[in-house]
């Protein structure tokens, strides 16, 4: 008789396989599925004094994205997102849409997006014991890592040549990474979780 820690492990053995054997079409629909759901969670925001960059619930699904759809479309599903986002899908943070947000003081951030899904797909697929809660971790604050990387340069570009004022290196880090490092914690706890919960610890 099947126990029930056995089933459990089968099952979540099957849901990681899953998406990463369906054919093309299919892989192109959950993409498009994951990209909305950075939309929905896009829309939980608010802003925090002294910043133009509103804090977020859409980059729990950029972590995670790849972990769901495996090393590349989770990348694609992030594409998708911002692609869709510039062509007037109305899903960026606020129900926006339009090219404007690639080029305004979050347009680096969501570059990013792309490049974080991507690492963390193809660390989790490549490297099993990173499905551990403490080692998910650690992969999610470099994913993390990325997308500050290119969120601060994109947003120093902004303020120098959009708003042309200078903005130093601290004051950088004040208005773009230091006031979100506590919600970005949960979140990266929160995927750490799921990721430990909910995928194989075996290639």
């Amino acid at each position: 008789m099947t126990s029930i820690a056995e089933r459990y492990f089968t099952l979540r053995k099957r849901l990681f396989e899953w998406p990463r054997t369906q054919p093309l079409l299919n892989k192109l629909a959950l993409s498009f599925v994951v990209a909305a759901l950075t939309g929905v969670l896009a829309q939980l925001r608010f802003y925090l004094p002294g910043t133009p960059v509103p804090v977020t619930g859409q980059t729990f699904a950029v972590l995670i994205s790849g972990v769901a759809l495996g090393a590349w479309w989770g990348g694609v599903s992030q594409l998708l997102y911002i692609v869709l986002g510039i062509a007037g899908v109305p899903w960026f943070a606020g129900l926006n849409g339009g090219v404007a947000a690639l080029f305004g003081p979050t347009g680096g951030y969501l570059v990013g997006f792309v490049v974080a899904s991507l690492f963390v797909g193809r660390y989790i697929d490549t490297h099993p014991k990173a499905r551990n809660f403490f080692p998910a971790v650690v992969v999610m604050l470099a994913a993390s890592a990325i997308i500050y990387a290119t969120g601060l340069a994109n947003l120093w570009l902004w303020f120098s040549l959009i708003n042309k004022q200078s903005i130093s290196f601290v004051r950088l880090l004040q208005v773009g990474m230091l006031p979100f490092i506590p919600g970005d914690l949960f979140k990266i706890a929160l995927a750490a979780f799921t990721i430990k919960a909910l995928t194989p610890k075996e290639l």
